[in-house]
């Protein structure tokens, strides 16, 4: 049964689980040490109906935040791969707000050592700082979402957003992910992160831009997924760089393992969807059917009162939101932080007592 659906008591109820699940969850793999191992079985993701839940069956909402970096830094000299601290004392800090999961924007031509991604920073060194990466926030008790941020069609440099995922490179892209993180039940899969300018039909089988190259639907990353043997939770968001979900439930793709999410983006700039009344008429009828993640929540009215409205609604209809970003790069930006011990903007002061106050 949909969370909207369920009386005021159930609602906590499903709350305090996934509260619960959380900070079992972070004993457990505190005192263990091993990393991805130690969340493999009992706390792995899967979906369940129109909810994502544990590996019990418990329900669980991912609230998190993501962190920027890795989709841009590795393009450039001199910034590394994350731009920013991620060592243990830099999780802590993310900790203190209550998440329970970050999303980690990638670079595809970073993590496949293509196109002139400086060697330092790409192929195996991209992946395998990434990898750890994963690790440590496994350690600390945190799902993780990987993204495809950043792409671009043949030789072209990964340096910023397409209107849809490349067919020469994303397929590729997701099968190696895939590959890597297959055994790790803990990570879900966010195929793309803003499509925009395409149909619904081109969003799922592909077409020709009109710049002369072929995007990669949203089929052909999910069957790239699977075909590496992956089962774990896949995220498609939808068009208007994420705020459209109205041809999501007729266009789904197919998906053998039967893992899907719908993939939401929010902004007090979403337009037309950036208000309660196509939240309940577009974004509710598709959460009633299968999970949806809000994989980036901002505002840039600094503080605002626009996240706000959306995870009091959210919290009611059973919608996962991840903030955007944990990063210090100004309220305007829109980050969360000021700087990389949490000290929060006034934005993501708001945010972060709504986190603590669940």
């Amino acid at each position: 049964m949909h969370l909207a659906r369920l009386a005021e008591a159930t609602r906590a109820v499903s709350v305090a689980l996934w509260l619960a699940a959380a900070f079992s969850l972070t004993a457990i793999v505190a005192n263990s040490g091993c990393g991805s191992e130690a969340m493999s079985s009992r706390h792995g993701l899967q979906v369940i109906g129109n909810q994502l839940g544990d590996g019990e069956g418990r329900p669980i909402r991912l609230l998190g935040v993501n962190r920027s970096g890795a989709e841009y830094a590795c393009m450039t000299e001199g910034l590394g791969v994350f731009d920013g601290p991620t060592g243990k004392r830099a999780i802590a800090a993310m900790r203190t707000w209550r998440i329970n999961a970050v999303r980690i924007p990638l670079n595809e031509d970073c993590w496949l050592g293509i196109n002139g991604a400086p060697a330092r920073y790409r192929a195996a060194r991209y992946r395998k700082a990434v990898k750890d990466y994963v690790i440590r926030l496994h350690q600390a008790g945190l799902y993780v979402v990987l993204d495809l941020h950043w792409s671009a069609p043949g030789a072209k440099p990964a340096t910023g957003q397409q209107p849809m995922a490349d067919l020469d490179h994303a397929p590729d892209f997701w099968s190696s992910v895939a590959r890597t993180f297959k055994r790790d039940p803990t990570v879900v899969f966010d195929l793309y992160n803003e499509p925009h300018d395409v149909s619904w039909q081109c969003w799922r089988d592909g077409c020709l831009t009109p710049e002369g190259w072929r995007t990669a639907g949203m089929q052909t990353l999910v069957d790239a997924v699977r075909s590496a043997g992956a089962s774990q939770p896949i995220i498609a968001a939808g068009l208007n760089s994420g705020s459209d979900l109205s041809g999501w439930l007729e266009y789904r793709p197919e998906d053998p393992a039967d893992q899907l999410a719908a993939g939401l983006h929010m902004y007090d700039f979403s337009a037309p969807c950036d208000e309660p009344v196509c939240w309940a008429t577009e974004v509710g009828p598709v959460a009633r059917e299968v999970p949806v993640v809000t994989t980036e929540l901002g505002q840039d009215a600094c503080p605002g009162a626009f996240i706000d409205r959306f995870t009091s609604w959210a919290d009611g209809a059973g919608v996962s939101y991840l903030g955007w970003t944990w990063n210090p790069t100004g309220c305007d930006a829109p980050a969360l932080i000021k700087s990389w011990d949490g000290l929060p903007t006034a934005t993501g002061a708001r945010f972060r007592a709504h986190l603590l106050g669940l």
